[in-house]
């Protein structure tokens, strides 16, 4: 009796499947790109920011003086999670663009916010005054990693 008791324990001890752990989901709404683009003046100058998980390049010319500049660095995911903390995804549709100011000769800031579902565009959003306040704090943040020369 206590060999077919033992026996059925072993049994039920070793038919217990260990269940397989779920990979990490992730987020459908995480950034994944950030752009950020100078563009215009009477000069023709252009100042473009690329900034992916893992890498930064930014590059810089004037039309006028035919000086054209690049840079190109990677980043730890530590500095990545810095860049995009002020970044809130849920008022990211509620941002408002403005028209061109190129055609007076002013410059127009871009910033393009890409997630794993959508890509956002916005174009002069300084004048949108309640949402703005995130790209600031990203300029912010951006100002402390870049050289001097691109700022």
């Amino acid at each position: 009796m206590k060999i077919i008791l033992s026996t059925l324990l072993l049994l039920a001890f070793f038919s217990c499947e260990k269940k397989p752990e779920k990979a990490p989901v992730k987020k459908s709404d995480e950034i994944t790109f950030i752009g950020l683009s100078n563009v215009g003046g009477d000069m023709g100058n252009y100042r473009v920011i690329k900034i992916s998980k893992d890498s930064i390049h930014a590059e810089q010319k004037t039309a006028a003086s035919k000086i054209h500049q690049e840079w190109n660095s990677s980043i730890p995911p530590e500095i990545w999670k810095q860049l995009i903390s002020s970044i809130d995804l849920k008022t990211l549709d509620k941002i408002n663009s403005s028209p061109s100011v190129q055609p007076v000769d002013g410059t127009d800031e871009t910033f393009q916010i890409k997630t794993l579902k959508k890509s956002h565009v916005y174009v002069n959003s300084y004048v949108d005054t309640i949402h703005y306040k995130q790209f600031e704090q990203f300029k912010i943040q951006l100002e402390k990693i870049l050289p001097k020369e691109y700022k």
